[in-house]
């Protein structure tokens, strides 16, 4: 019922698999400019990850999102047609060719990819030697153990041993904890899975912005001016930043 209640009337009961739920989240994202300004921040935070490899550089999952205004040379791609898009492309049986790419990058994506280990298998065949793969992911942590049961649709199920579920669809279908799950929890088990792939970066953050933005879901949000109050309220957990998480950036580099 509490989500029901705060649901966005734009949202609310939109089927997620679908163009009409991305257009929402479009008209959405147009009139929260709180929201906004975390897109804008994560998305300067990845492309200062960019390799110096020469390659194509792909948006996974593009969404509502607006990173070709970060990275005009980006190509969006999203396993559902919308606006925006250059491409439709399943992330775990892209039509690209070995070795062509320089970057993946992905916001939100990994945790819907039904099977972790066939994505990571197709991104060591697409990426050149030196690419990088670069998302900003659900994370798991004290905090958000409490916080996305009581507010968000998606499952965290951290207590999985497959890195893989059933899928229904694209948006529908996640585990929030998967991220979590592959590169923390089971760290020593990827990497002996996916040698070619260095584990660059894993940097917890956002332990409030994005929640206190409302999000597309939510018909609440802080208002675009006290952006940069939160900013600097977030700055006082940077020492406890793992116990309070709700996001994080990861970096992987394919290195042979």
């Amino acid at each position: 019922m509490t989500k029901d209640w705060l649901a966005h009337p734009l949202m609310r009961n939109l089927p997620l698999d679908s163009e009409v739920y991305f257009d929402a989240q479009l008209e959405v994202l147009r009139r929260k400019s709180f929201l906004k300004k975390v897109y804008q921040d994560l998305y300067i935070e990845m492309t200062s990850w960019l390799p110096q490899v020469d390659g194509f550089i792909f948006e996974l999952g593009s969404g509502a999102g607006f990173i070709e205004k970060i990275l005009p040379k980006v190509i969006k791609t999203d396993v559902i047609f919308h606006s925006g898009l250059h491409i439709i492309m399943d992330a775990i049986c892209p039509p690209l060719m070995d070795s062509s790419i320089s970057a993946l990058l992905f916001l939100d994506v990994f945790h819907h990819i039904p099977d972790a280990d066939q994505f990571l298998q197709q991104a060591n065949r697409v990426l050149k030697v030196g690419g990088r793969i670069i998302m900003v992911e659900p994370w798991v942590s004290d905090w958000s153990k409490k916080v996305y049961p009581l507010l968000h649709r998606e499952p965290l199920d951290y207590q999985a041993q497959e890195w893989r579920f059933a899928s229904s669809g694209a948006v529908s279908s996640a585990n929030q904890a998967l991220p979590w799950m592959v590169f923390q929890r089971d760290r020593s088990l990827f990497e002996r899975k996916f040698p070619q792939f260095h584990l660059m970066k894993i940097q917890p953050m956002l332990p409030f912005r994005y929640l206190l933005s409302g999000g597309f879901s939510s018909r609440f949000g802080f208002p675009s001016f006290l952006y940069s109050t939160v900013k600097a309220f977030e700055n006082l957990f940077e020492k406890h930043i793992n116990d309070w998480a709700m996001f994080a950036l990861i970096v992987l580099e394919k290195v042979r």
